[in-house]
């Protein structure tokens, strides 16, 4: 049958009447044939008006999307560089700030201590910062915390045997009068062998309840072991920098 239609007809119909016929879905013959081949035509015709106005149902991306994707990937080494570049001089800054010599690390959270040398850890202990309880005197309006500041610090003192002189909280906390007598003030021995003084009453010394390192139970100064103490004492000295966090 296709062999009787016009050449042109032929021509633009043949894929599909190859597929149809295929499909055992042949093409009439005779004078049906006309009819068929018109009927084609307008389902084809039909199909491609459809399309103009609906579209396909696919996607397709600008052209002007992917030059500039292109225009950014050819640019992106030159911005890597940039990047890498700035990250050098931040290191470069942050290299300048940095302590030199040994410097001393106090973890309040976790109640550590660190002993460091640039980016070297030379000593790491158990130790014991403030309660952070709170305490008032009764009949005044005077009250503490016992709180390890947190901050930078250095120390400002070194000390051997450090003698205990207490403050007015101390023998309120017992529930004992204040003395008025300062020799009564003095305790002995329960500062440990040394004392790394930083300021304001703080300092970083010994303890006699060495069961108790690892919790947050003083009144604020930092305590440590015997053997740690004896190893922090001996790597410091005047100005040795703290920083507690």
């Amino acid at each position: 049958m296709i062999r009787t239609l016009p050449p042109r007809a032929r021509r633009a119909l043949e894929p599909l009447i190859r597929v149809l016929e295929a499909r055992g879905l042949a093409a009439p013959s005779g004078a049906r044939a006309s009819r068929w081949v018109a009927g084609v035509a307008v389902f084809i015709l039909a199909v491609g008006i459809g399309m103009l106005w609906k579209g396909t149902g696919y996607t397709y991306a600008a052209a002007g999307l992917e030059a500039t994707i292109a225009a950014a990937e050819a640019s992106a080494p030159a911005d890597a560089r940039t990047l890498a570049n700035r990250v050098r001089s931040l290191r470069t800054q942050l290299a300048r700030t940095e302590p030199r010599g040994p410097y001393i690390v106090v973890d309040r959270t976790h109640n550590r201590l660190f002993l460091k040398s640039n980016r070297e850890r030379l000593l790491q202990a158990i130790c014991s910062v403030g309660s952070g309880k709170f305490l008032e005197e009764p009949g005044s309006e005077r009250a503490w915390t016992f709180a390890t500041p947190r901050g930078k610090f250095r120390v400002l003192s070194k000390l051997k045997n450090p003698v205990w002189k207490k403050p007015d909280w101390a023998f309120i906390e017992e529930g004992e009068p204040i003395p008025t007598d300062p020799g009564e003030r003095f305790e002995y021995g329960t500062m440990g062998e040394y004392g790394l003084y930083f300021g304001d009453g703080y300092l970083i010394h010994g303890t006699l309840y060495e069961r108790l390192l690892g919790r947050s139970v003083s009144h604020g100064c930092v305590r440590l072991g015997r053997d740690d103490l004896r190893a922090l004492y001996a790597a410091t000295k005047v100005g040795t920098e703290i920083y507690i966090f």
